[in-house]
């Protein structure tokens, strides 16, 4: 079986601050792409690895045993570029993963990877528990109810044709993959997620992300 990870680092992410986008800047002694792409390179199961990059970012990866492709205007673009580039590998799972997730752990992909035995798709989410509320202006208007809410994380993973074909019949933007599957009536899994599986999106995260990756080491 042939297991694809689809990285997505076209993104520019400006809430990250600094001179060049997150997935580009140092972290732990690397940049944060490098920690992405080696938890899916130290993998056992994963066979090929898929980077989507924005165009003024193409040579900033070459490795040559990645494949590397352009990205879109939006991120639903960017994924179905990167599957187009995967689909003379002819894989029959692929896991997209945020490239701004660098803390990932193996136990995380390990868990959607076994899902997709019984599922179109699988992805990592934890079940919410802190109290919701609606507001507006500065103040509470509301409460929400948290019961059945989760906060989705990556990888998330389906089987490879089904997918492609989900993204190439989407018309509207979505969420995320899982809600692309979802419209092309795909079953998605929840498998458990992690709390150390934080997406870099703050200048606070590098801080939180180093700090995971530290006693990793």
């Amino acid at each position: 079986m042939r297991i694809a990870a689809l990285i997505v680092a076209a993104g520019r992410g400006t809430r990250a601050g600094g001179d060049t986008p997150k997935q580009w800047q140092a972290l732990h002694g690397k940049r944060v792409i490098d920690w992405t792409l080696e938890a899916f390179r130290s993998h056992p199961s994963i066979t090929d690895i898929a980077v989507v990059v924005h165009p003024d970012d193409m040579d900033l990866l070459t490795d040559p045993d990645l494949i590397v492709t352009r990205g879109g205007a939006t991120r639903d673009q960017s994924v179905k570029c990167g599957l187009d580039a995967l689909a003379p590998q002819c894989p029959d799972l692929v896991l997209i993963h945020d490239a701004a997730r660098a803390t990932v752990s193996k136990p995380v992909i390990d868990d959607v990877i076994d899902a997709l035995a019984t599922h179109d798709g699988a992805a990592p989410a934890i079940a919410v528990t802190d109290a919701l509320w609606v507001g507006r202006d500065g103040r509470v208007t509301g409460t929400q109810d948290r019961t059945n809410l989760f906060r989705a994380q990556t990888p998330q993973g389906f089987k490879f044709d089904k997918i492609r074909n989900a993204h190439r019949e989407q018309t509207a933007p979505a969420a995320d993959d899982v809600e692309i599957a979802r419209r092309a009536n795909m079953t998605v899994a929840i498998t458990q997620g992690c709390e150390t599986n934080i997406k870099i999106t703050l200048p606070q995260d590098f801080e939180r992300a180093e700090a995971i990756l530290r006693t990793r080491s």
